[in-house]
């Protein structure tokens, strides 16, 4: 075999670090990307916030002196805690937790200490919505070993006092059992009323479930009227007693983008609240410019470089950012003057031809981007949505048909609603052609029940 050289030329897409960097920042929300600046600050001892007061103008944190006669001065709140009018410190929330609530009331219920024994165990059995997770034979298996002789009934009378405690219902294994508890513990419901209220949850809650009040008013022998005032007495309950000790986390969103009207049209800007400004130091920049090449000014040239990218990365990204916002407010002007029933097809190519950018690109830089408008905040993909058809040959947006179905629903008549056919009809009488399958199916995406379940009495 004869060895020979060849040339050949061709072409590839390399991706540069700078290039990853610019693709990373663009589809990171804007708490992830605060998360991402405070680890370049750390990383890079060049880049800097550039903060900026009330007017506008610069300061760095050296120059701002504490006005000792302002008791609320960030030198005070600096140190992480807040003074009350009578000067004492607020340490922050405190949450009392279903089960810390039940072993508070145990150690007032004068429990002997075997019964102590047994109610922890029950207590530890419970799940944060108050149920009992455990039968009384998983019970008493567990407690074999450490209490002798112990038998069901000798649970079941400790699990009796517990739910006797607070909240009402608490303890229960089922449902119904809560309901019941709860009913019990009423003093404050008509006897006979409370009667058919514990007849109902205990041997017709299916019934209920699927609103089936023709039949409930049969087997329980009573009026329509009468059926009434039992389910008000029931909606009155709690079927998850626990959940007012649960802790929620709230999740909070920093707007991206903010949307004003001026001059007749809808507008939208960058929050300048969601990134700070950053700027490279000046005087290390001035270093890196120098001619010096001793070995630290290497260090000093690459750093300068790669804040001077991680800028520019950030800029980029609330350029674009920008652009695909301002083209979804001038697509949607409807939404914004006349709500989501206004609202228009759109998809992200229309966005992508219309800033000449490639789908992928508008997909990652609308993705946990938020817009802060007068109608609420919602993320930029909810203004995306498929077309269908009209009678007059125009088109319809998906997201308007589901603010409609929605409007439908909420102004019916509860005791005769309307079924998908109905629905379809009263969408074709406004030129809209819908499925009855596909009102169905927006239905169900809008948690909405079927007509059967949605007929109240009260």
């Amino acid at each position: 075999m004869k060895q020979g050289l060849q040339f050949k030329f061709s072409q590839q897409l390399s991706m540069t670090p700078q290039l990853q960097q610019a693709i990373k920042l663009l589809q990171l929300s804007t708490l992830e990307l605060q998360q991402e600046i405070q680890q370049a600050l750390q990383d890079n001892p060049l880049l800097e916030l550039e903060d900026s007061d009330v007017d506008g103008e610069t300061s760095s944190a050296d120059d701002q002196q504490p006005d000792w006669n302002d008791p609320y001065s960030a030198a005070l709140s600096s140190s992480g805690q807040s003074f009350d009018d009578d000067g004492a410190s607020y340490q922050g929330e405190t949450h009392t937790s279903l089960r810390d609530h039940l072993v508070w009331q145990m150690r007032l219920s004068h429990f002997s200490e075997r019964d102590e024994i047994i109610a922890t165990m029950i207590i530890d059995s419970i799940d944060d919505h108050g149920y009992l997770q455990a039968d009384m034979t998983e019970l008493v298996d567990t407690l074999d070993a450490e209490l002798a002789d112990l038998d069901d009934a000798e649970v079941a009378v400790v699990l009796k006092r517990i739910q006797h405690f607070e909240p009402a219902g608490v303890g229960a294994r089922n449902i119904s059992e809560c309901l019941q508890l709860q009913l019990h513990l009423a003093d404050s419901i008509e006897p006979e009323l409370k009667h058919l209220a514990l007849q109902t949850v205990d041997q017709y809650l299916e019934l209920l479930a699927v609103r089936d009040y023709r039949t409930l008013t049969r087997r329980l022998r009573i009026s329509e009227a009468q059926l009434a005032q039992v389910l008000e007495v029931i909606q009155s309950l709690s079927p998850r007693p626990g959940d007012n000790f649960s802790v929620s986390n709230d999740d909070y969103v920093i707007p991206d983008i903010l949307v004003r009207k001026k001059n007749a049209r809808w507008m939208a800007e960058l929050n300048p609240q969601s990134v700070p400004k950053l700027k490279v130091n000046p005087t290390y920049l001035a270093l890196a410019e120098s001619s010096s090449e001793r070995e630290d000014m290497h260090y000093v040239r690459q750093q300068t470089q790669d804040a001077k990218w991680f800028i520019r990365s950030i800029d980029s990204r609330n350029d674009t950012l920008l652009k695909v916002a301002q083209s979804i407010v001038q697509r949607q002007q409807g939404f914004f003057e006349f709500g989501a029933e206004a609202m228009k097809p759109m998809i992200l190519a229309d966005i992508a031809a219309t800033v000449d950018m490639h789908e992928s690109t508008i997909s990652r830089i609308t993705t946990q981007k938020y817009m802060h408008t007068p109608r609420g905040v919602f993320e930029l993909k909810y203004f995306f949505s498929s077309q269908l058809a009209t009678d007059n040959g125009g088109e319809c947006s998906s997201t308007a048909i589901r603010a409609l179905l929605k409007k439908l629903v909420a102004a019916e008549n509860p005791k005769k609603p309307l079924s998908d056919s109905q629905l379809t009809e009263l969408m074709a009488a406004q030129g809209i052609q819908v499925a009855r399958r596909t009102i169905a199916k927006y239905r169900e995406a809008l948690n909405i029940a079927p007509s059967s379940q949605r007929k109240r009495l009260i």
